[in-house]
């Protein structure tokens, strides 16, 4: 299992959300991460989901 980290911002750069999920591949948080994105109705803000290197996984502006 992997540490990913989940951030969703504001159009003014205020964090909405700011949390580690857990994954067990890239792949894995690519597609099971855009279902939780779209589950906390997030999927139209600004948000990014990256691995425990700063690798992007999720981005969206």
């Amino acid at each position: 299992m992997a540490e990913f980290r989940f951030t969703a911002f504001k159009a003014t750069g205020e964090v909405i959300k700011d949390e580690d999920w857990t994954f067990a591949t890239e792949q894995e948080a690519k597609t099971k991460g855009q279902q939780q994105v779209e589950e906390l109705e997030l999927a139209e803000t600004t948000h990014r989901l990256v691995n425990s290197t700063g690798k992007l996984i999720l981005f969206h502006i």
